[in-house]
């Protein structure tokens, strides 16, 4: 499976594939689940490879590592997954 910051720079900067209403999914530790954000929300630090800012419902700015992404939609459809991402390689 492709790495998140690769398939975020993908959906970023590759017209045809970027194409679709993109969100991701993010664990919140606080509130113990998966917060979905619009991609239109998040904001990319060109210095900073290691996390993203997101813009949440108040309007403030938080900075997420890349880590606790664990879901990206395209319409509403789950294209990435983390938690599938760290069972497909586990031994059996």
């Amino acid at each position: 499976m492709i790495p998140i910051n690769e398939l975020l720079s993908r959906i970023r900067w590759d017209k045809k594939f970027g194409y679709g209403d993109f969100e991701i999914g993010y664990y919140d530790r606080l509130l113990d689940k998966i917060i979905r954000v619009p991609f239109a929300y998040i904001v990319f630090d060109k210095d900073d490879r290691n996390t993203i800012q997101v813009l949440d419902k108040e309007g403030a700015i938080h900075g997420l590592p890349l880590h606790r992404i664990y879901q990206v939609f395209r319409d509403n459809v789950l294209i990435w997954d983390r938690e599938r991402e760290k069972h497909s390689n586990a031994k059996e």
